[in-house]
């Protein structure tokens, strides 16, 4: 593998000779353009911060908390596998049409998601909702890549860092009003959550229209469907397996068979793209280029941690720690904070330096330091200690996710920007996908036992036993349920058995931990704590294996010409080339 920038393929340049040339942006026009992207990534950025927040309040109303899991999933495979296709389409048909058909793919599923009667439905169209949001972040990134130098990009980050910033602050307050409104206009206030979309939406379709207009240049081609079809076929049946293992049964005939069949199929994809050569929906030939390569396969690495990890936070704050949807959400911003600061100072030495691969390398370190530190958490760890820990998260995070699509970006042909961004998106999202599905299956499925292990030791504390015995506990109806369990544990103590507590209910609706006596609630609380440390000591082995491979990314020289800039020489070097040959 060559550590040298790809060069662009000959067929290429061949294919582009009658392509008039092309003005180049003025620093007016890149703003505008800016103001297009700004818009669709804040639909997609506001709407997964609403939904982190108040997807509790919604799982609890559809009498479903065990399979929000399922609502989270459906909606990353679908971008998951979208993504790539995105990517492969711009290059071919122009980045304005693909960027906004995702805007109103996204709208429609964001309509169909408020109007959910049960988790089931909630998750299927989330999956629609996905289907539009594997195009709003990719694409943004590729036509970054488009119009702005890789050694100038930092100079542009403050846009989208504004963006996520504003999602991560109104995201918890908006998602937090709504998920806490029991009607607004006559309609149930979570289902809000998604309605707020449609406007936003609307505005973002608008923008995109009148200010995206980025040259393009046609070239032959075959759309790789049967490679999006069997990248589907491959994906869907691991990531069902990767959440239903536990109930199986990892070694039963259905999961052997899920597996299998997921594998194969996989096996035929790779095949497939062999076939489609250049045309291929993940071209092969990339994967020799080695920034490419070692890039990819970091997403992949990290993305399971650091989607996998972060899935139990919300629920930490919320379950164990009581906090409202709207002030757990806020109770994020250390680590959103950490993301920025990270992100601009490694935006602004890139930029002064050319040199992008320490920053990666110390992020995933402070990723596995963090991931240490949030296995040490437990129910009783003040809030402020947390915090600490979300920020250095925050501050591994932004080290990794811009640095790496630059490197990409800046490795492979100026042709391939699109299904190079795309593809780098879509290794990280698929372990976003694998990590959110494995690790809340483990925390789930672990989280019963803890919660019985956690009942079993408190019959021993005073303090639990005079309150299992106090007759205002006892009369309150918000305990009953608590209360008969335990009834029956004091009395397989009695008879010299061992108490068990049925610590599942917890899965299915968690809303009744608020009301339920503080002394009761403890060993839920600390049960569920303690499932999340297994999740997190999982995480940081995976982080460790990201930062092994992430040392194996080569530094190559910044470009200092966008893509779009090289893609016109090369245009005009081929026409001149074609005029010299015909006389």
């Amino acid at each position: 593998m060559s550590a040298t920038p790809h060069e662009p393929p000959a067929d290429t340049a061949a294919a582009a000779p009658e392509a008039p040339a092309v003005p180049r942006l003025s620093q007016r026009q890149i703003y505008a353009i800016f103001g297009g992207l700004i818009a669709g990534m804040f639909l997609a950025a506001l709407d997964q911060t609403i939904v982190a927040t108040s997807i509790r309040t919604i799982a609890d109303d559809l009498q479903g908390l065990s399979l929000q899991a399922w609502a989270t999933t459906a909606y990353l495979i679908t971008a998951t596998i979208s993504t790539p296709l995105y990517g492969k389409l711009s290059d071919l048909y122009g980045r304005k049409p693909l960027f906004s058909t995702a805007i109103t793919v996204f709208v429609v599923g964001s309509v169909l998601c408020a109007f959910a009667t049960s988790m089931v439905e909630l998750a299927a169209f989330r999956a629609v909702q996905g289907l539009g949001a594997g195009g709003l972040f990719s694409l943004a990134l590729a036509i970054v890549g488009d119009i702005v130098p890789p050694r100038e990009r930092a100079r542009y980050q403050g846009f989208f860092l504004a963006v996520f910033g504003t999602a991560s602050v109104l995201g918890p307050v908006v998602g937090g009003f709504f998920a806490g409104a029991d009607e607004l206009a006559g309609i149930t206030g979570w289902r809000w959550v998604f309605l707020v979309n449609v406007p936003i939406g609307i505005i973002a379709f608008v923008v995109v229209q009148r200010v995206l207009n980025i040259p393009h240049t046609r070239r032959p081609h075959r759309i790789d469907w049967p490679g999006a079809l069997l990248l589907a076929g491959g994906l869907v049946p691991l990531l069902v397996l990767a959440e239903q293992g536990r109930e199986w049964g990892w070694t039963s005939p259905a999961a052997l068979a899920t597996g299998i069949g997921g594998v194969v199929v996989l096996v035929l994809f790779v095949l497939a793209e062999r076939r489609f050569g250049d045309d291929a929906l993940l071209p092969l030939r990339l994967f020799r280029i080695r920034t490419f390569a070692v890039a990819t396969l970091s997403s992949l690495v990290i993305g399971i941690a650091m989607f996998g990890g972060l899935a139990s936070l919300p629920l930490y704050l919320q379950i164990v720690k009581g906090q409202s949807p709207t002030v757990a959400g806020l109770s994020l911003l250390p680590l959103t904070l950490g993301i920025m600061i990270s992100s601009i100072t490694s935006g602004q030495l890139i930029s002064r330096t050319g040199r992008y691969k320490l920053f990666p390398l110390v992020g995933t370190a402070l990723l596995v330091v963090a991931f240490v530190l949030f296995a040490q958490v437990t129910a009783t760890t003040p809030l402020w200690q947390t915090s600490v820990v979300m920020l250095l998260f925050g501050l591994g995070l932004g080290g990794n996710l811009q640095p790496i699509v630059l490197a990409v970006q800046n490795a492979v042909p100026p042709t391939d920007i699109g299904v190079a961004t795309s593809s780098a998106t879509f290794f990280r999202q698929m372990g976003g996908t694998l990590g959110t599905a494995v690790f809340l299956s483990i925390l789930f499925g672990g989280v019963g036992a803890r919660i019985a292990d956690r009942f079993a030791t408190a019959f021993g504390d005073p303090r639990f036993q005079a309150t299992v015995t106090d007759p205002q506990v006892l009369a309150d109806p918000a305990n009953a349920a608590v209360v008969d369990q335990l009834a029956q544990a004091q009395a397989a103590i009695e008879a010299g058995g061992t108490p068990v507590i049925d610590g599942t209910g917890v899965l299915d609706d968690s809303s009744f931990l608020s009301t339920l006596d503080p002394v009761l609630a403890a060993p839920f609380q600390a049960g569920f704590a303690d499932a999340m440390q297994v999740v997190f000591w999982i995480a940081a082995g995976i982080t460790l294996l990201g930062l092994m491979v992430i040392s194996l990314l080569p530094e190559v020289p910044l470009r200092t010409r966008s893509a779009m800039e090289e893609r016109e020489d090369a245009v005009a070097a081929a026409a001149e080339q074609g005029q010299t040959g015909q006389r």
